[in-house]
């Protein structure tokens, strides 16, 4: 990736900041922006230190930095908040990142003759009625609910991408991520991993939602980025499911991380949440046929590294 520059939205943010890190070993030159909405300056400062490292801070969905004198050569649309939290708290926010943001980075792409990726989610499957997911299944998606600011930005974000693939021949590329965890994440993210990682670490009550039988695949952030950077590198446009495949059930989950952290804690059950989908597994048979991708770090050395990190904090 020498004498290459990639654009980062979002690189404060947990994968972004440990994809700008992939990008920068590989010696390109990285472009990182980010409004820190739910983005570390920590991140930055660590990626900073690289002198091939550049940061702007700004609002993607209200404009972009004058880059018109800037050679790019990829833009990576990874600019939206995505923890459960962030939906009842920004819901209007990530909306338009995702709709106005992701436009204004394809128009940015369309301009510089830059490869595009933008990274969606499993959620556009909502609450999937077929398992695992593969990708042409087209979804069962509430668009009222609590998590639709999300799920419905970012079918609309599939569809620009594609809409600008179609009319101005964009090279496009679109990544469905599944439940992934690791170091960077925020320890009061809200989604499973940090949430029982913390709990365990405390000492208290693991919080399982429901009978605790939902599943969900669980990736490390060094995996799915090594999955993010092969569908880049492909020569197909359509979406790829980008996660690992090792489904677990809640009531697993809950009891593995208090195994594999020693602790003493006990599990609660709460109600489970409205439109909380019951199954997730990403079928990554067709990254597989254009890529050598493997998930290599097992779940219990992942876990022991995210939970040294939120120590470190």
């Amino acid at each position: 990736m020498e004498g290459k520059t990639v654009l980062i939205a979002g690189a404060a943010g947990f994968v972004p900041s440990t994809l700008a890190e992939h990008y920068l070993n590989l010696g390109a030159k990285v472009i990182g922006l980010d409004n820190f909405i739910t983005g570390s300056q920590s991140n930055i400062d660590l990626l900073s230190k690289n002198k091939n490292f550049e940061f702007h801070k700004t609002n993607v969905y209200e404009a972009l930095p004058d880059f018109k004198n800037q050679k790019i050569d990829y833009i990576m649309s990874m600019a939206s908040p995505a923890s459960p939290i962030d939906f009842a708290i920004i819901p209007i926010e990530i909306m338009r990142v995702n709709s106005e943001g992701t436009l204004k980075l394809l128009e940015l792409a369309r301009e510089k003759g830059a490869r595009f990726l933008e990274a969606s989610t499993s959620e556009v499957y909502g609450d999937p009625e077929i398992h695992p997911q593969t990708e042409d299944y087209v979804g069962h998606v509430n668009p009222i609910g609590p998590r639709s600011c999300y799920d419905e930005s970012k079918r609309f974000a599939e569809a620009m991408t594609m809409s600008f693939h179609h009319k101005y021949k964009v090279d496009t590329r679109i990544v469905r991520i599944f439940n992934t965890y690791g170091p960077r994440m925020r320890p009061n993210d809200g989604r499973v991993i940090p949430n029982f990682i913390t709990q365990a670490m405390s000492g208290a009550d693991l919080t399982v939602y429901g009978d605790g039988t939902q599943t969900r695949s669980f990736c490390y952030s060094t995996d799915l980025v090594a999955a993010i950077h092969n569908v880049l590198m492909s020569d197909d446009v359509t979406p790829f499911n980008c996660g690992n495949p090792d489904e677990y059930t809640m009531l697993e989950t809950a009891e593995l991380i208090i195994k594999i952290l020693g602790s003493k804690s006990k599990i609660k059950h709460l109600p489970l949440p409205k439109d909380d989908p019951k199954r997730r597994r990403p079928n990554i048979g067709k990254l597989q046929a254009v890529s050598d991708y493997a998930p290599l770090v097992k779940f219990e050395d992942g876990i022991r590294a995210t939970a040294e990190y939120f120590k470190s904090l």
